[in-house]
């Protein structure tokens, strides 16, 4: 939530746009809140009373899920006058069949906190206004009295004399004296009125905060939804490029050595033994070419150091890095052994950060640093390159680079932290669970 958080002095206050914003507020807010109380009370009893059909629940329930038109009204109203942004929540999503349909409808916590607003916010809402109002027409009120006191009906005091203007009990202000005094009591309560307003207005922007906006849990639901979806638009893309790899690569060079083996039988034939032999030769280069293609495709799969454990995969990995590389592995890493998931992401994840410090950040060396520790895996990567990395998409819907490792990182309920200011180092901290089951 952002709120107007510019400093307001004292001896402006009441003369300040946003004072006055607030005082709007309180207004429109007085308007929608009888209105708003009114729907939640229905809601309530007409979830209650016809709780015992099945129409009546239907009834219920939608009517608990447009507790979220009201929750729109009241945010939209914060951030117009208040100017108070508050996250949209997850958009609903209705249960399929018909039990299910019914139990989102009446389970929809976003509704139901939607309408605690309205209930929690109309006393709030009432009593700021009202003693808003009465501040401010106190201190108006008090400042232009000497204007038209002398309009007001003469009063007869104990001691018999008469008086003509505001009095408590037989002290009539009436004199020069006591008018100044008035004056300066209204000037005083009029400084004091948008710092009493405003702590009403700050009480609705709470409960605004706390009700209006998505609960943790529904952002983290939310982050896993997209993180999942990354990770299968990755896992998509991937299989894409392998099966152009095999398509456009290693079945055209088998398609060749086919053509050729049935050439040199044809010269065998002829009885042009020499011709056939360049001709398998020229097979027999082709075919190891495509042992060595095939070997790349499914080291991009799964690279077999893999299958001796995580720890000798990645000194494999910097073994054959363009840049010098150490690996620094503690104890425990591997007992017991890691996920096969979570040892691929901790690979990959890795791999992209090395290749990214020596091709982007130019780097000289890198450092890996792993550890295990509480059900999780820690991966830290260091590079002493130019630094100034960042998390950005490519600009199409699609996840690649950084953006990429944190799709796959967040798919299995890790964390990517990136620390990475202009001039490095380069900090990559990845969090990994030991385990992909819950």
């Amino acid at each position: 939530m952002t709120t107007m958080t510019s400093r307001i002095g004292f001896g402006t206050a009441p003369f300040r746009t946003r004072t006055w914003a607030e005082y709007g507020y309180l207004w429109l807010a007085l308007l929608v809140a009888p209105f708003g109380l009114a729907y939640m009370l229905t809601t309530i009893a007409l979830t209650a009373g016809l709780a015992v059909t099945v129409a009546g629940l239907w009834v219920g329930g939608g009517m608990v899920a447009g507790g979220r038109g009201w929750g729109a009204l009241h945010r939209g109203l914060l951030r117009q006058t208040l100017r108070t942004e508050i996250a949209e929540p997850p958009p609903f999503r209705r249960g399929r069949g018909f039990w299910r349909g019914l139990g989102s409808l009446l389970g929809d916590s976003t509704g139901w906190r939607a309408l605690l607003f309205l209930f929690v916010s109309f006393p709030v809402t009432v009593i700021g206004f009202v003693v808003s109002t009465v501040f401010v027409c106190t201190a108006l009120g008090a400042i232009t009295y000497p204007a038209w006191y002398r309009w007001l009906p003469p009063q007869q005091a104990g001691d018999g004399s008469w008086h003509r203007g505001a009095s408590f009990g037989d002290w009539f202000v009436d004199t020069p004296d006591r008018i100044a005094v008035g004056v300066a009591a209204g000037i005083l309560v009029l400084y004091l009125w948008p710092w009493v307003m405003r702590l009403f207005t700050m009480l609705l922007q709470i409960l605004g905060q706390a009700l209006l906006g998505p609960t943790r849990g529904a952002l983290r639901v939310a982050e896993l939804r997209a993180s999942r979806a990354g990770a299968v638009e990755g896992a998509d893309a991937r299989l894409r490029r392998i099966e152009r790899d095999l398509h456009d690569g290693t079945q055209a060079r088998l398609v060749a050595v086919a053509m050729q083996v049935d050439e040199a039988r044809e010269h065998l034939a002829d009885g042009a033994p020499e011709l056939a032999s360049g001709l398998l030769d020229t097979a027999h280069a082709s075919a190891l070419e495509t042992l060595a293609e095939l070997r790349e495709i499914a080291r991009g799969i799964h690279p077999a150091a893999l299958d001796s454990g995580l720890a000798v995969a990645l000194r494999t990995l910097a073994a054959r890095a363009p840049l010098p590389v150490t690996v620094d592995i503690a104890p425990g890493v591997e007992q017991p052994r890691l996920a096969p998931a979570v040892e691929s992401i901790a690979y990959y994840t890795v791999a992209e950060l090395v290749t990214n410090a020596a091709k982007h950040a130019a780097a000289n060396a890198v450092a890996v640093r792993v550890e295990r520790a509480n059900g999780t895996l820690r991966l830290e990567v260091r590079d002493d390159g130019r630094g100034g990395a960042v998390v950005v998409g490519d600009g199409a819907g699609e996840r690649t680079g950084l953006a990429g490792l944190m799709a796959r990182v967040r798919a299995i309920d890790g964390a990517f932290d990136l620390a990475s200011p202009a001039g490095g180092p380069t900090v990559v901290t990845v969090t990994l669970p030991t385990s992909t089951r819950p």
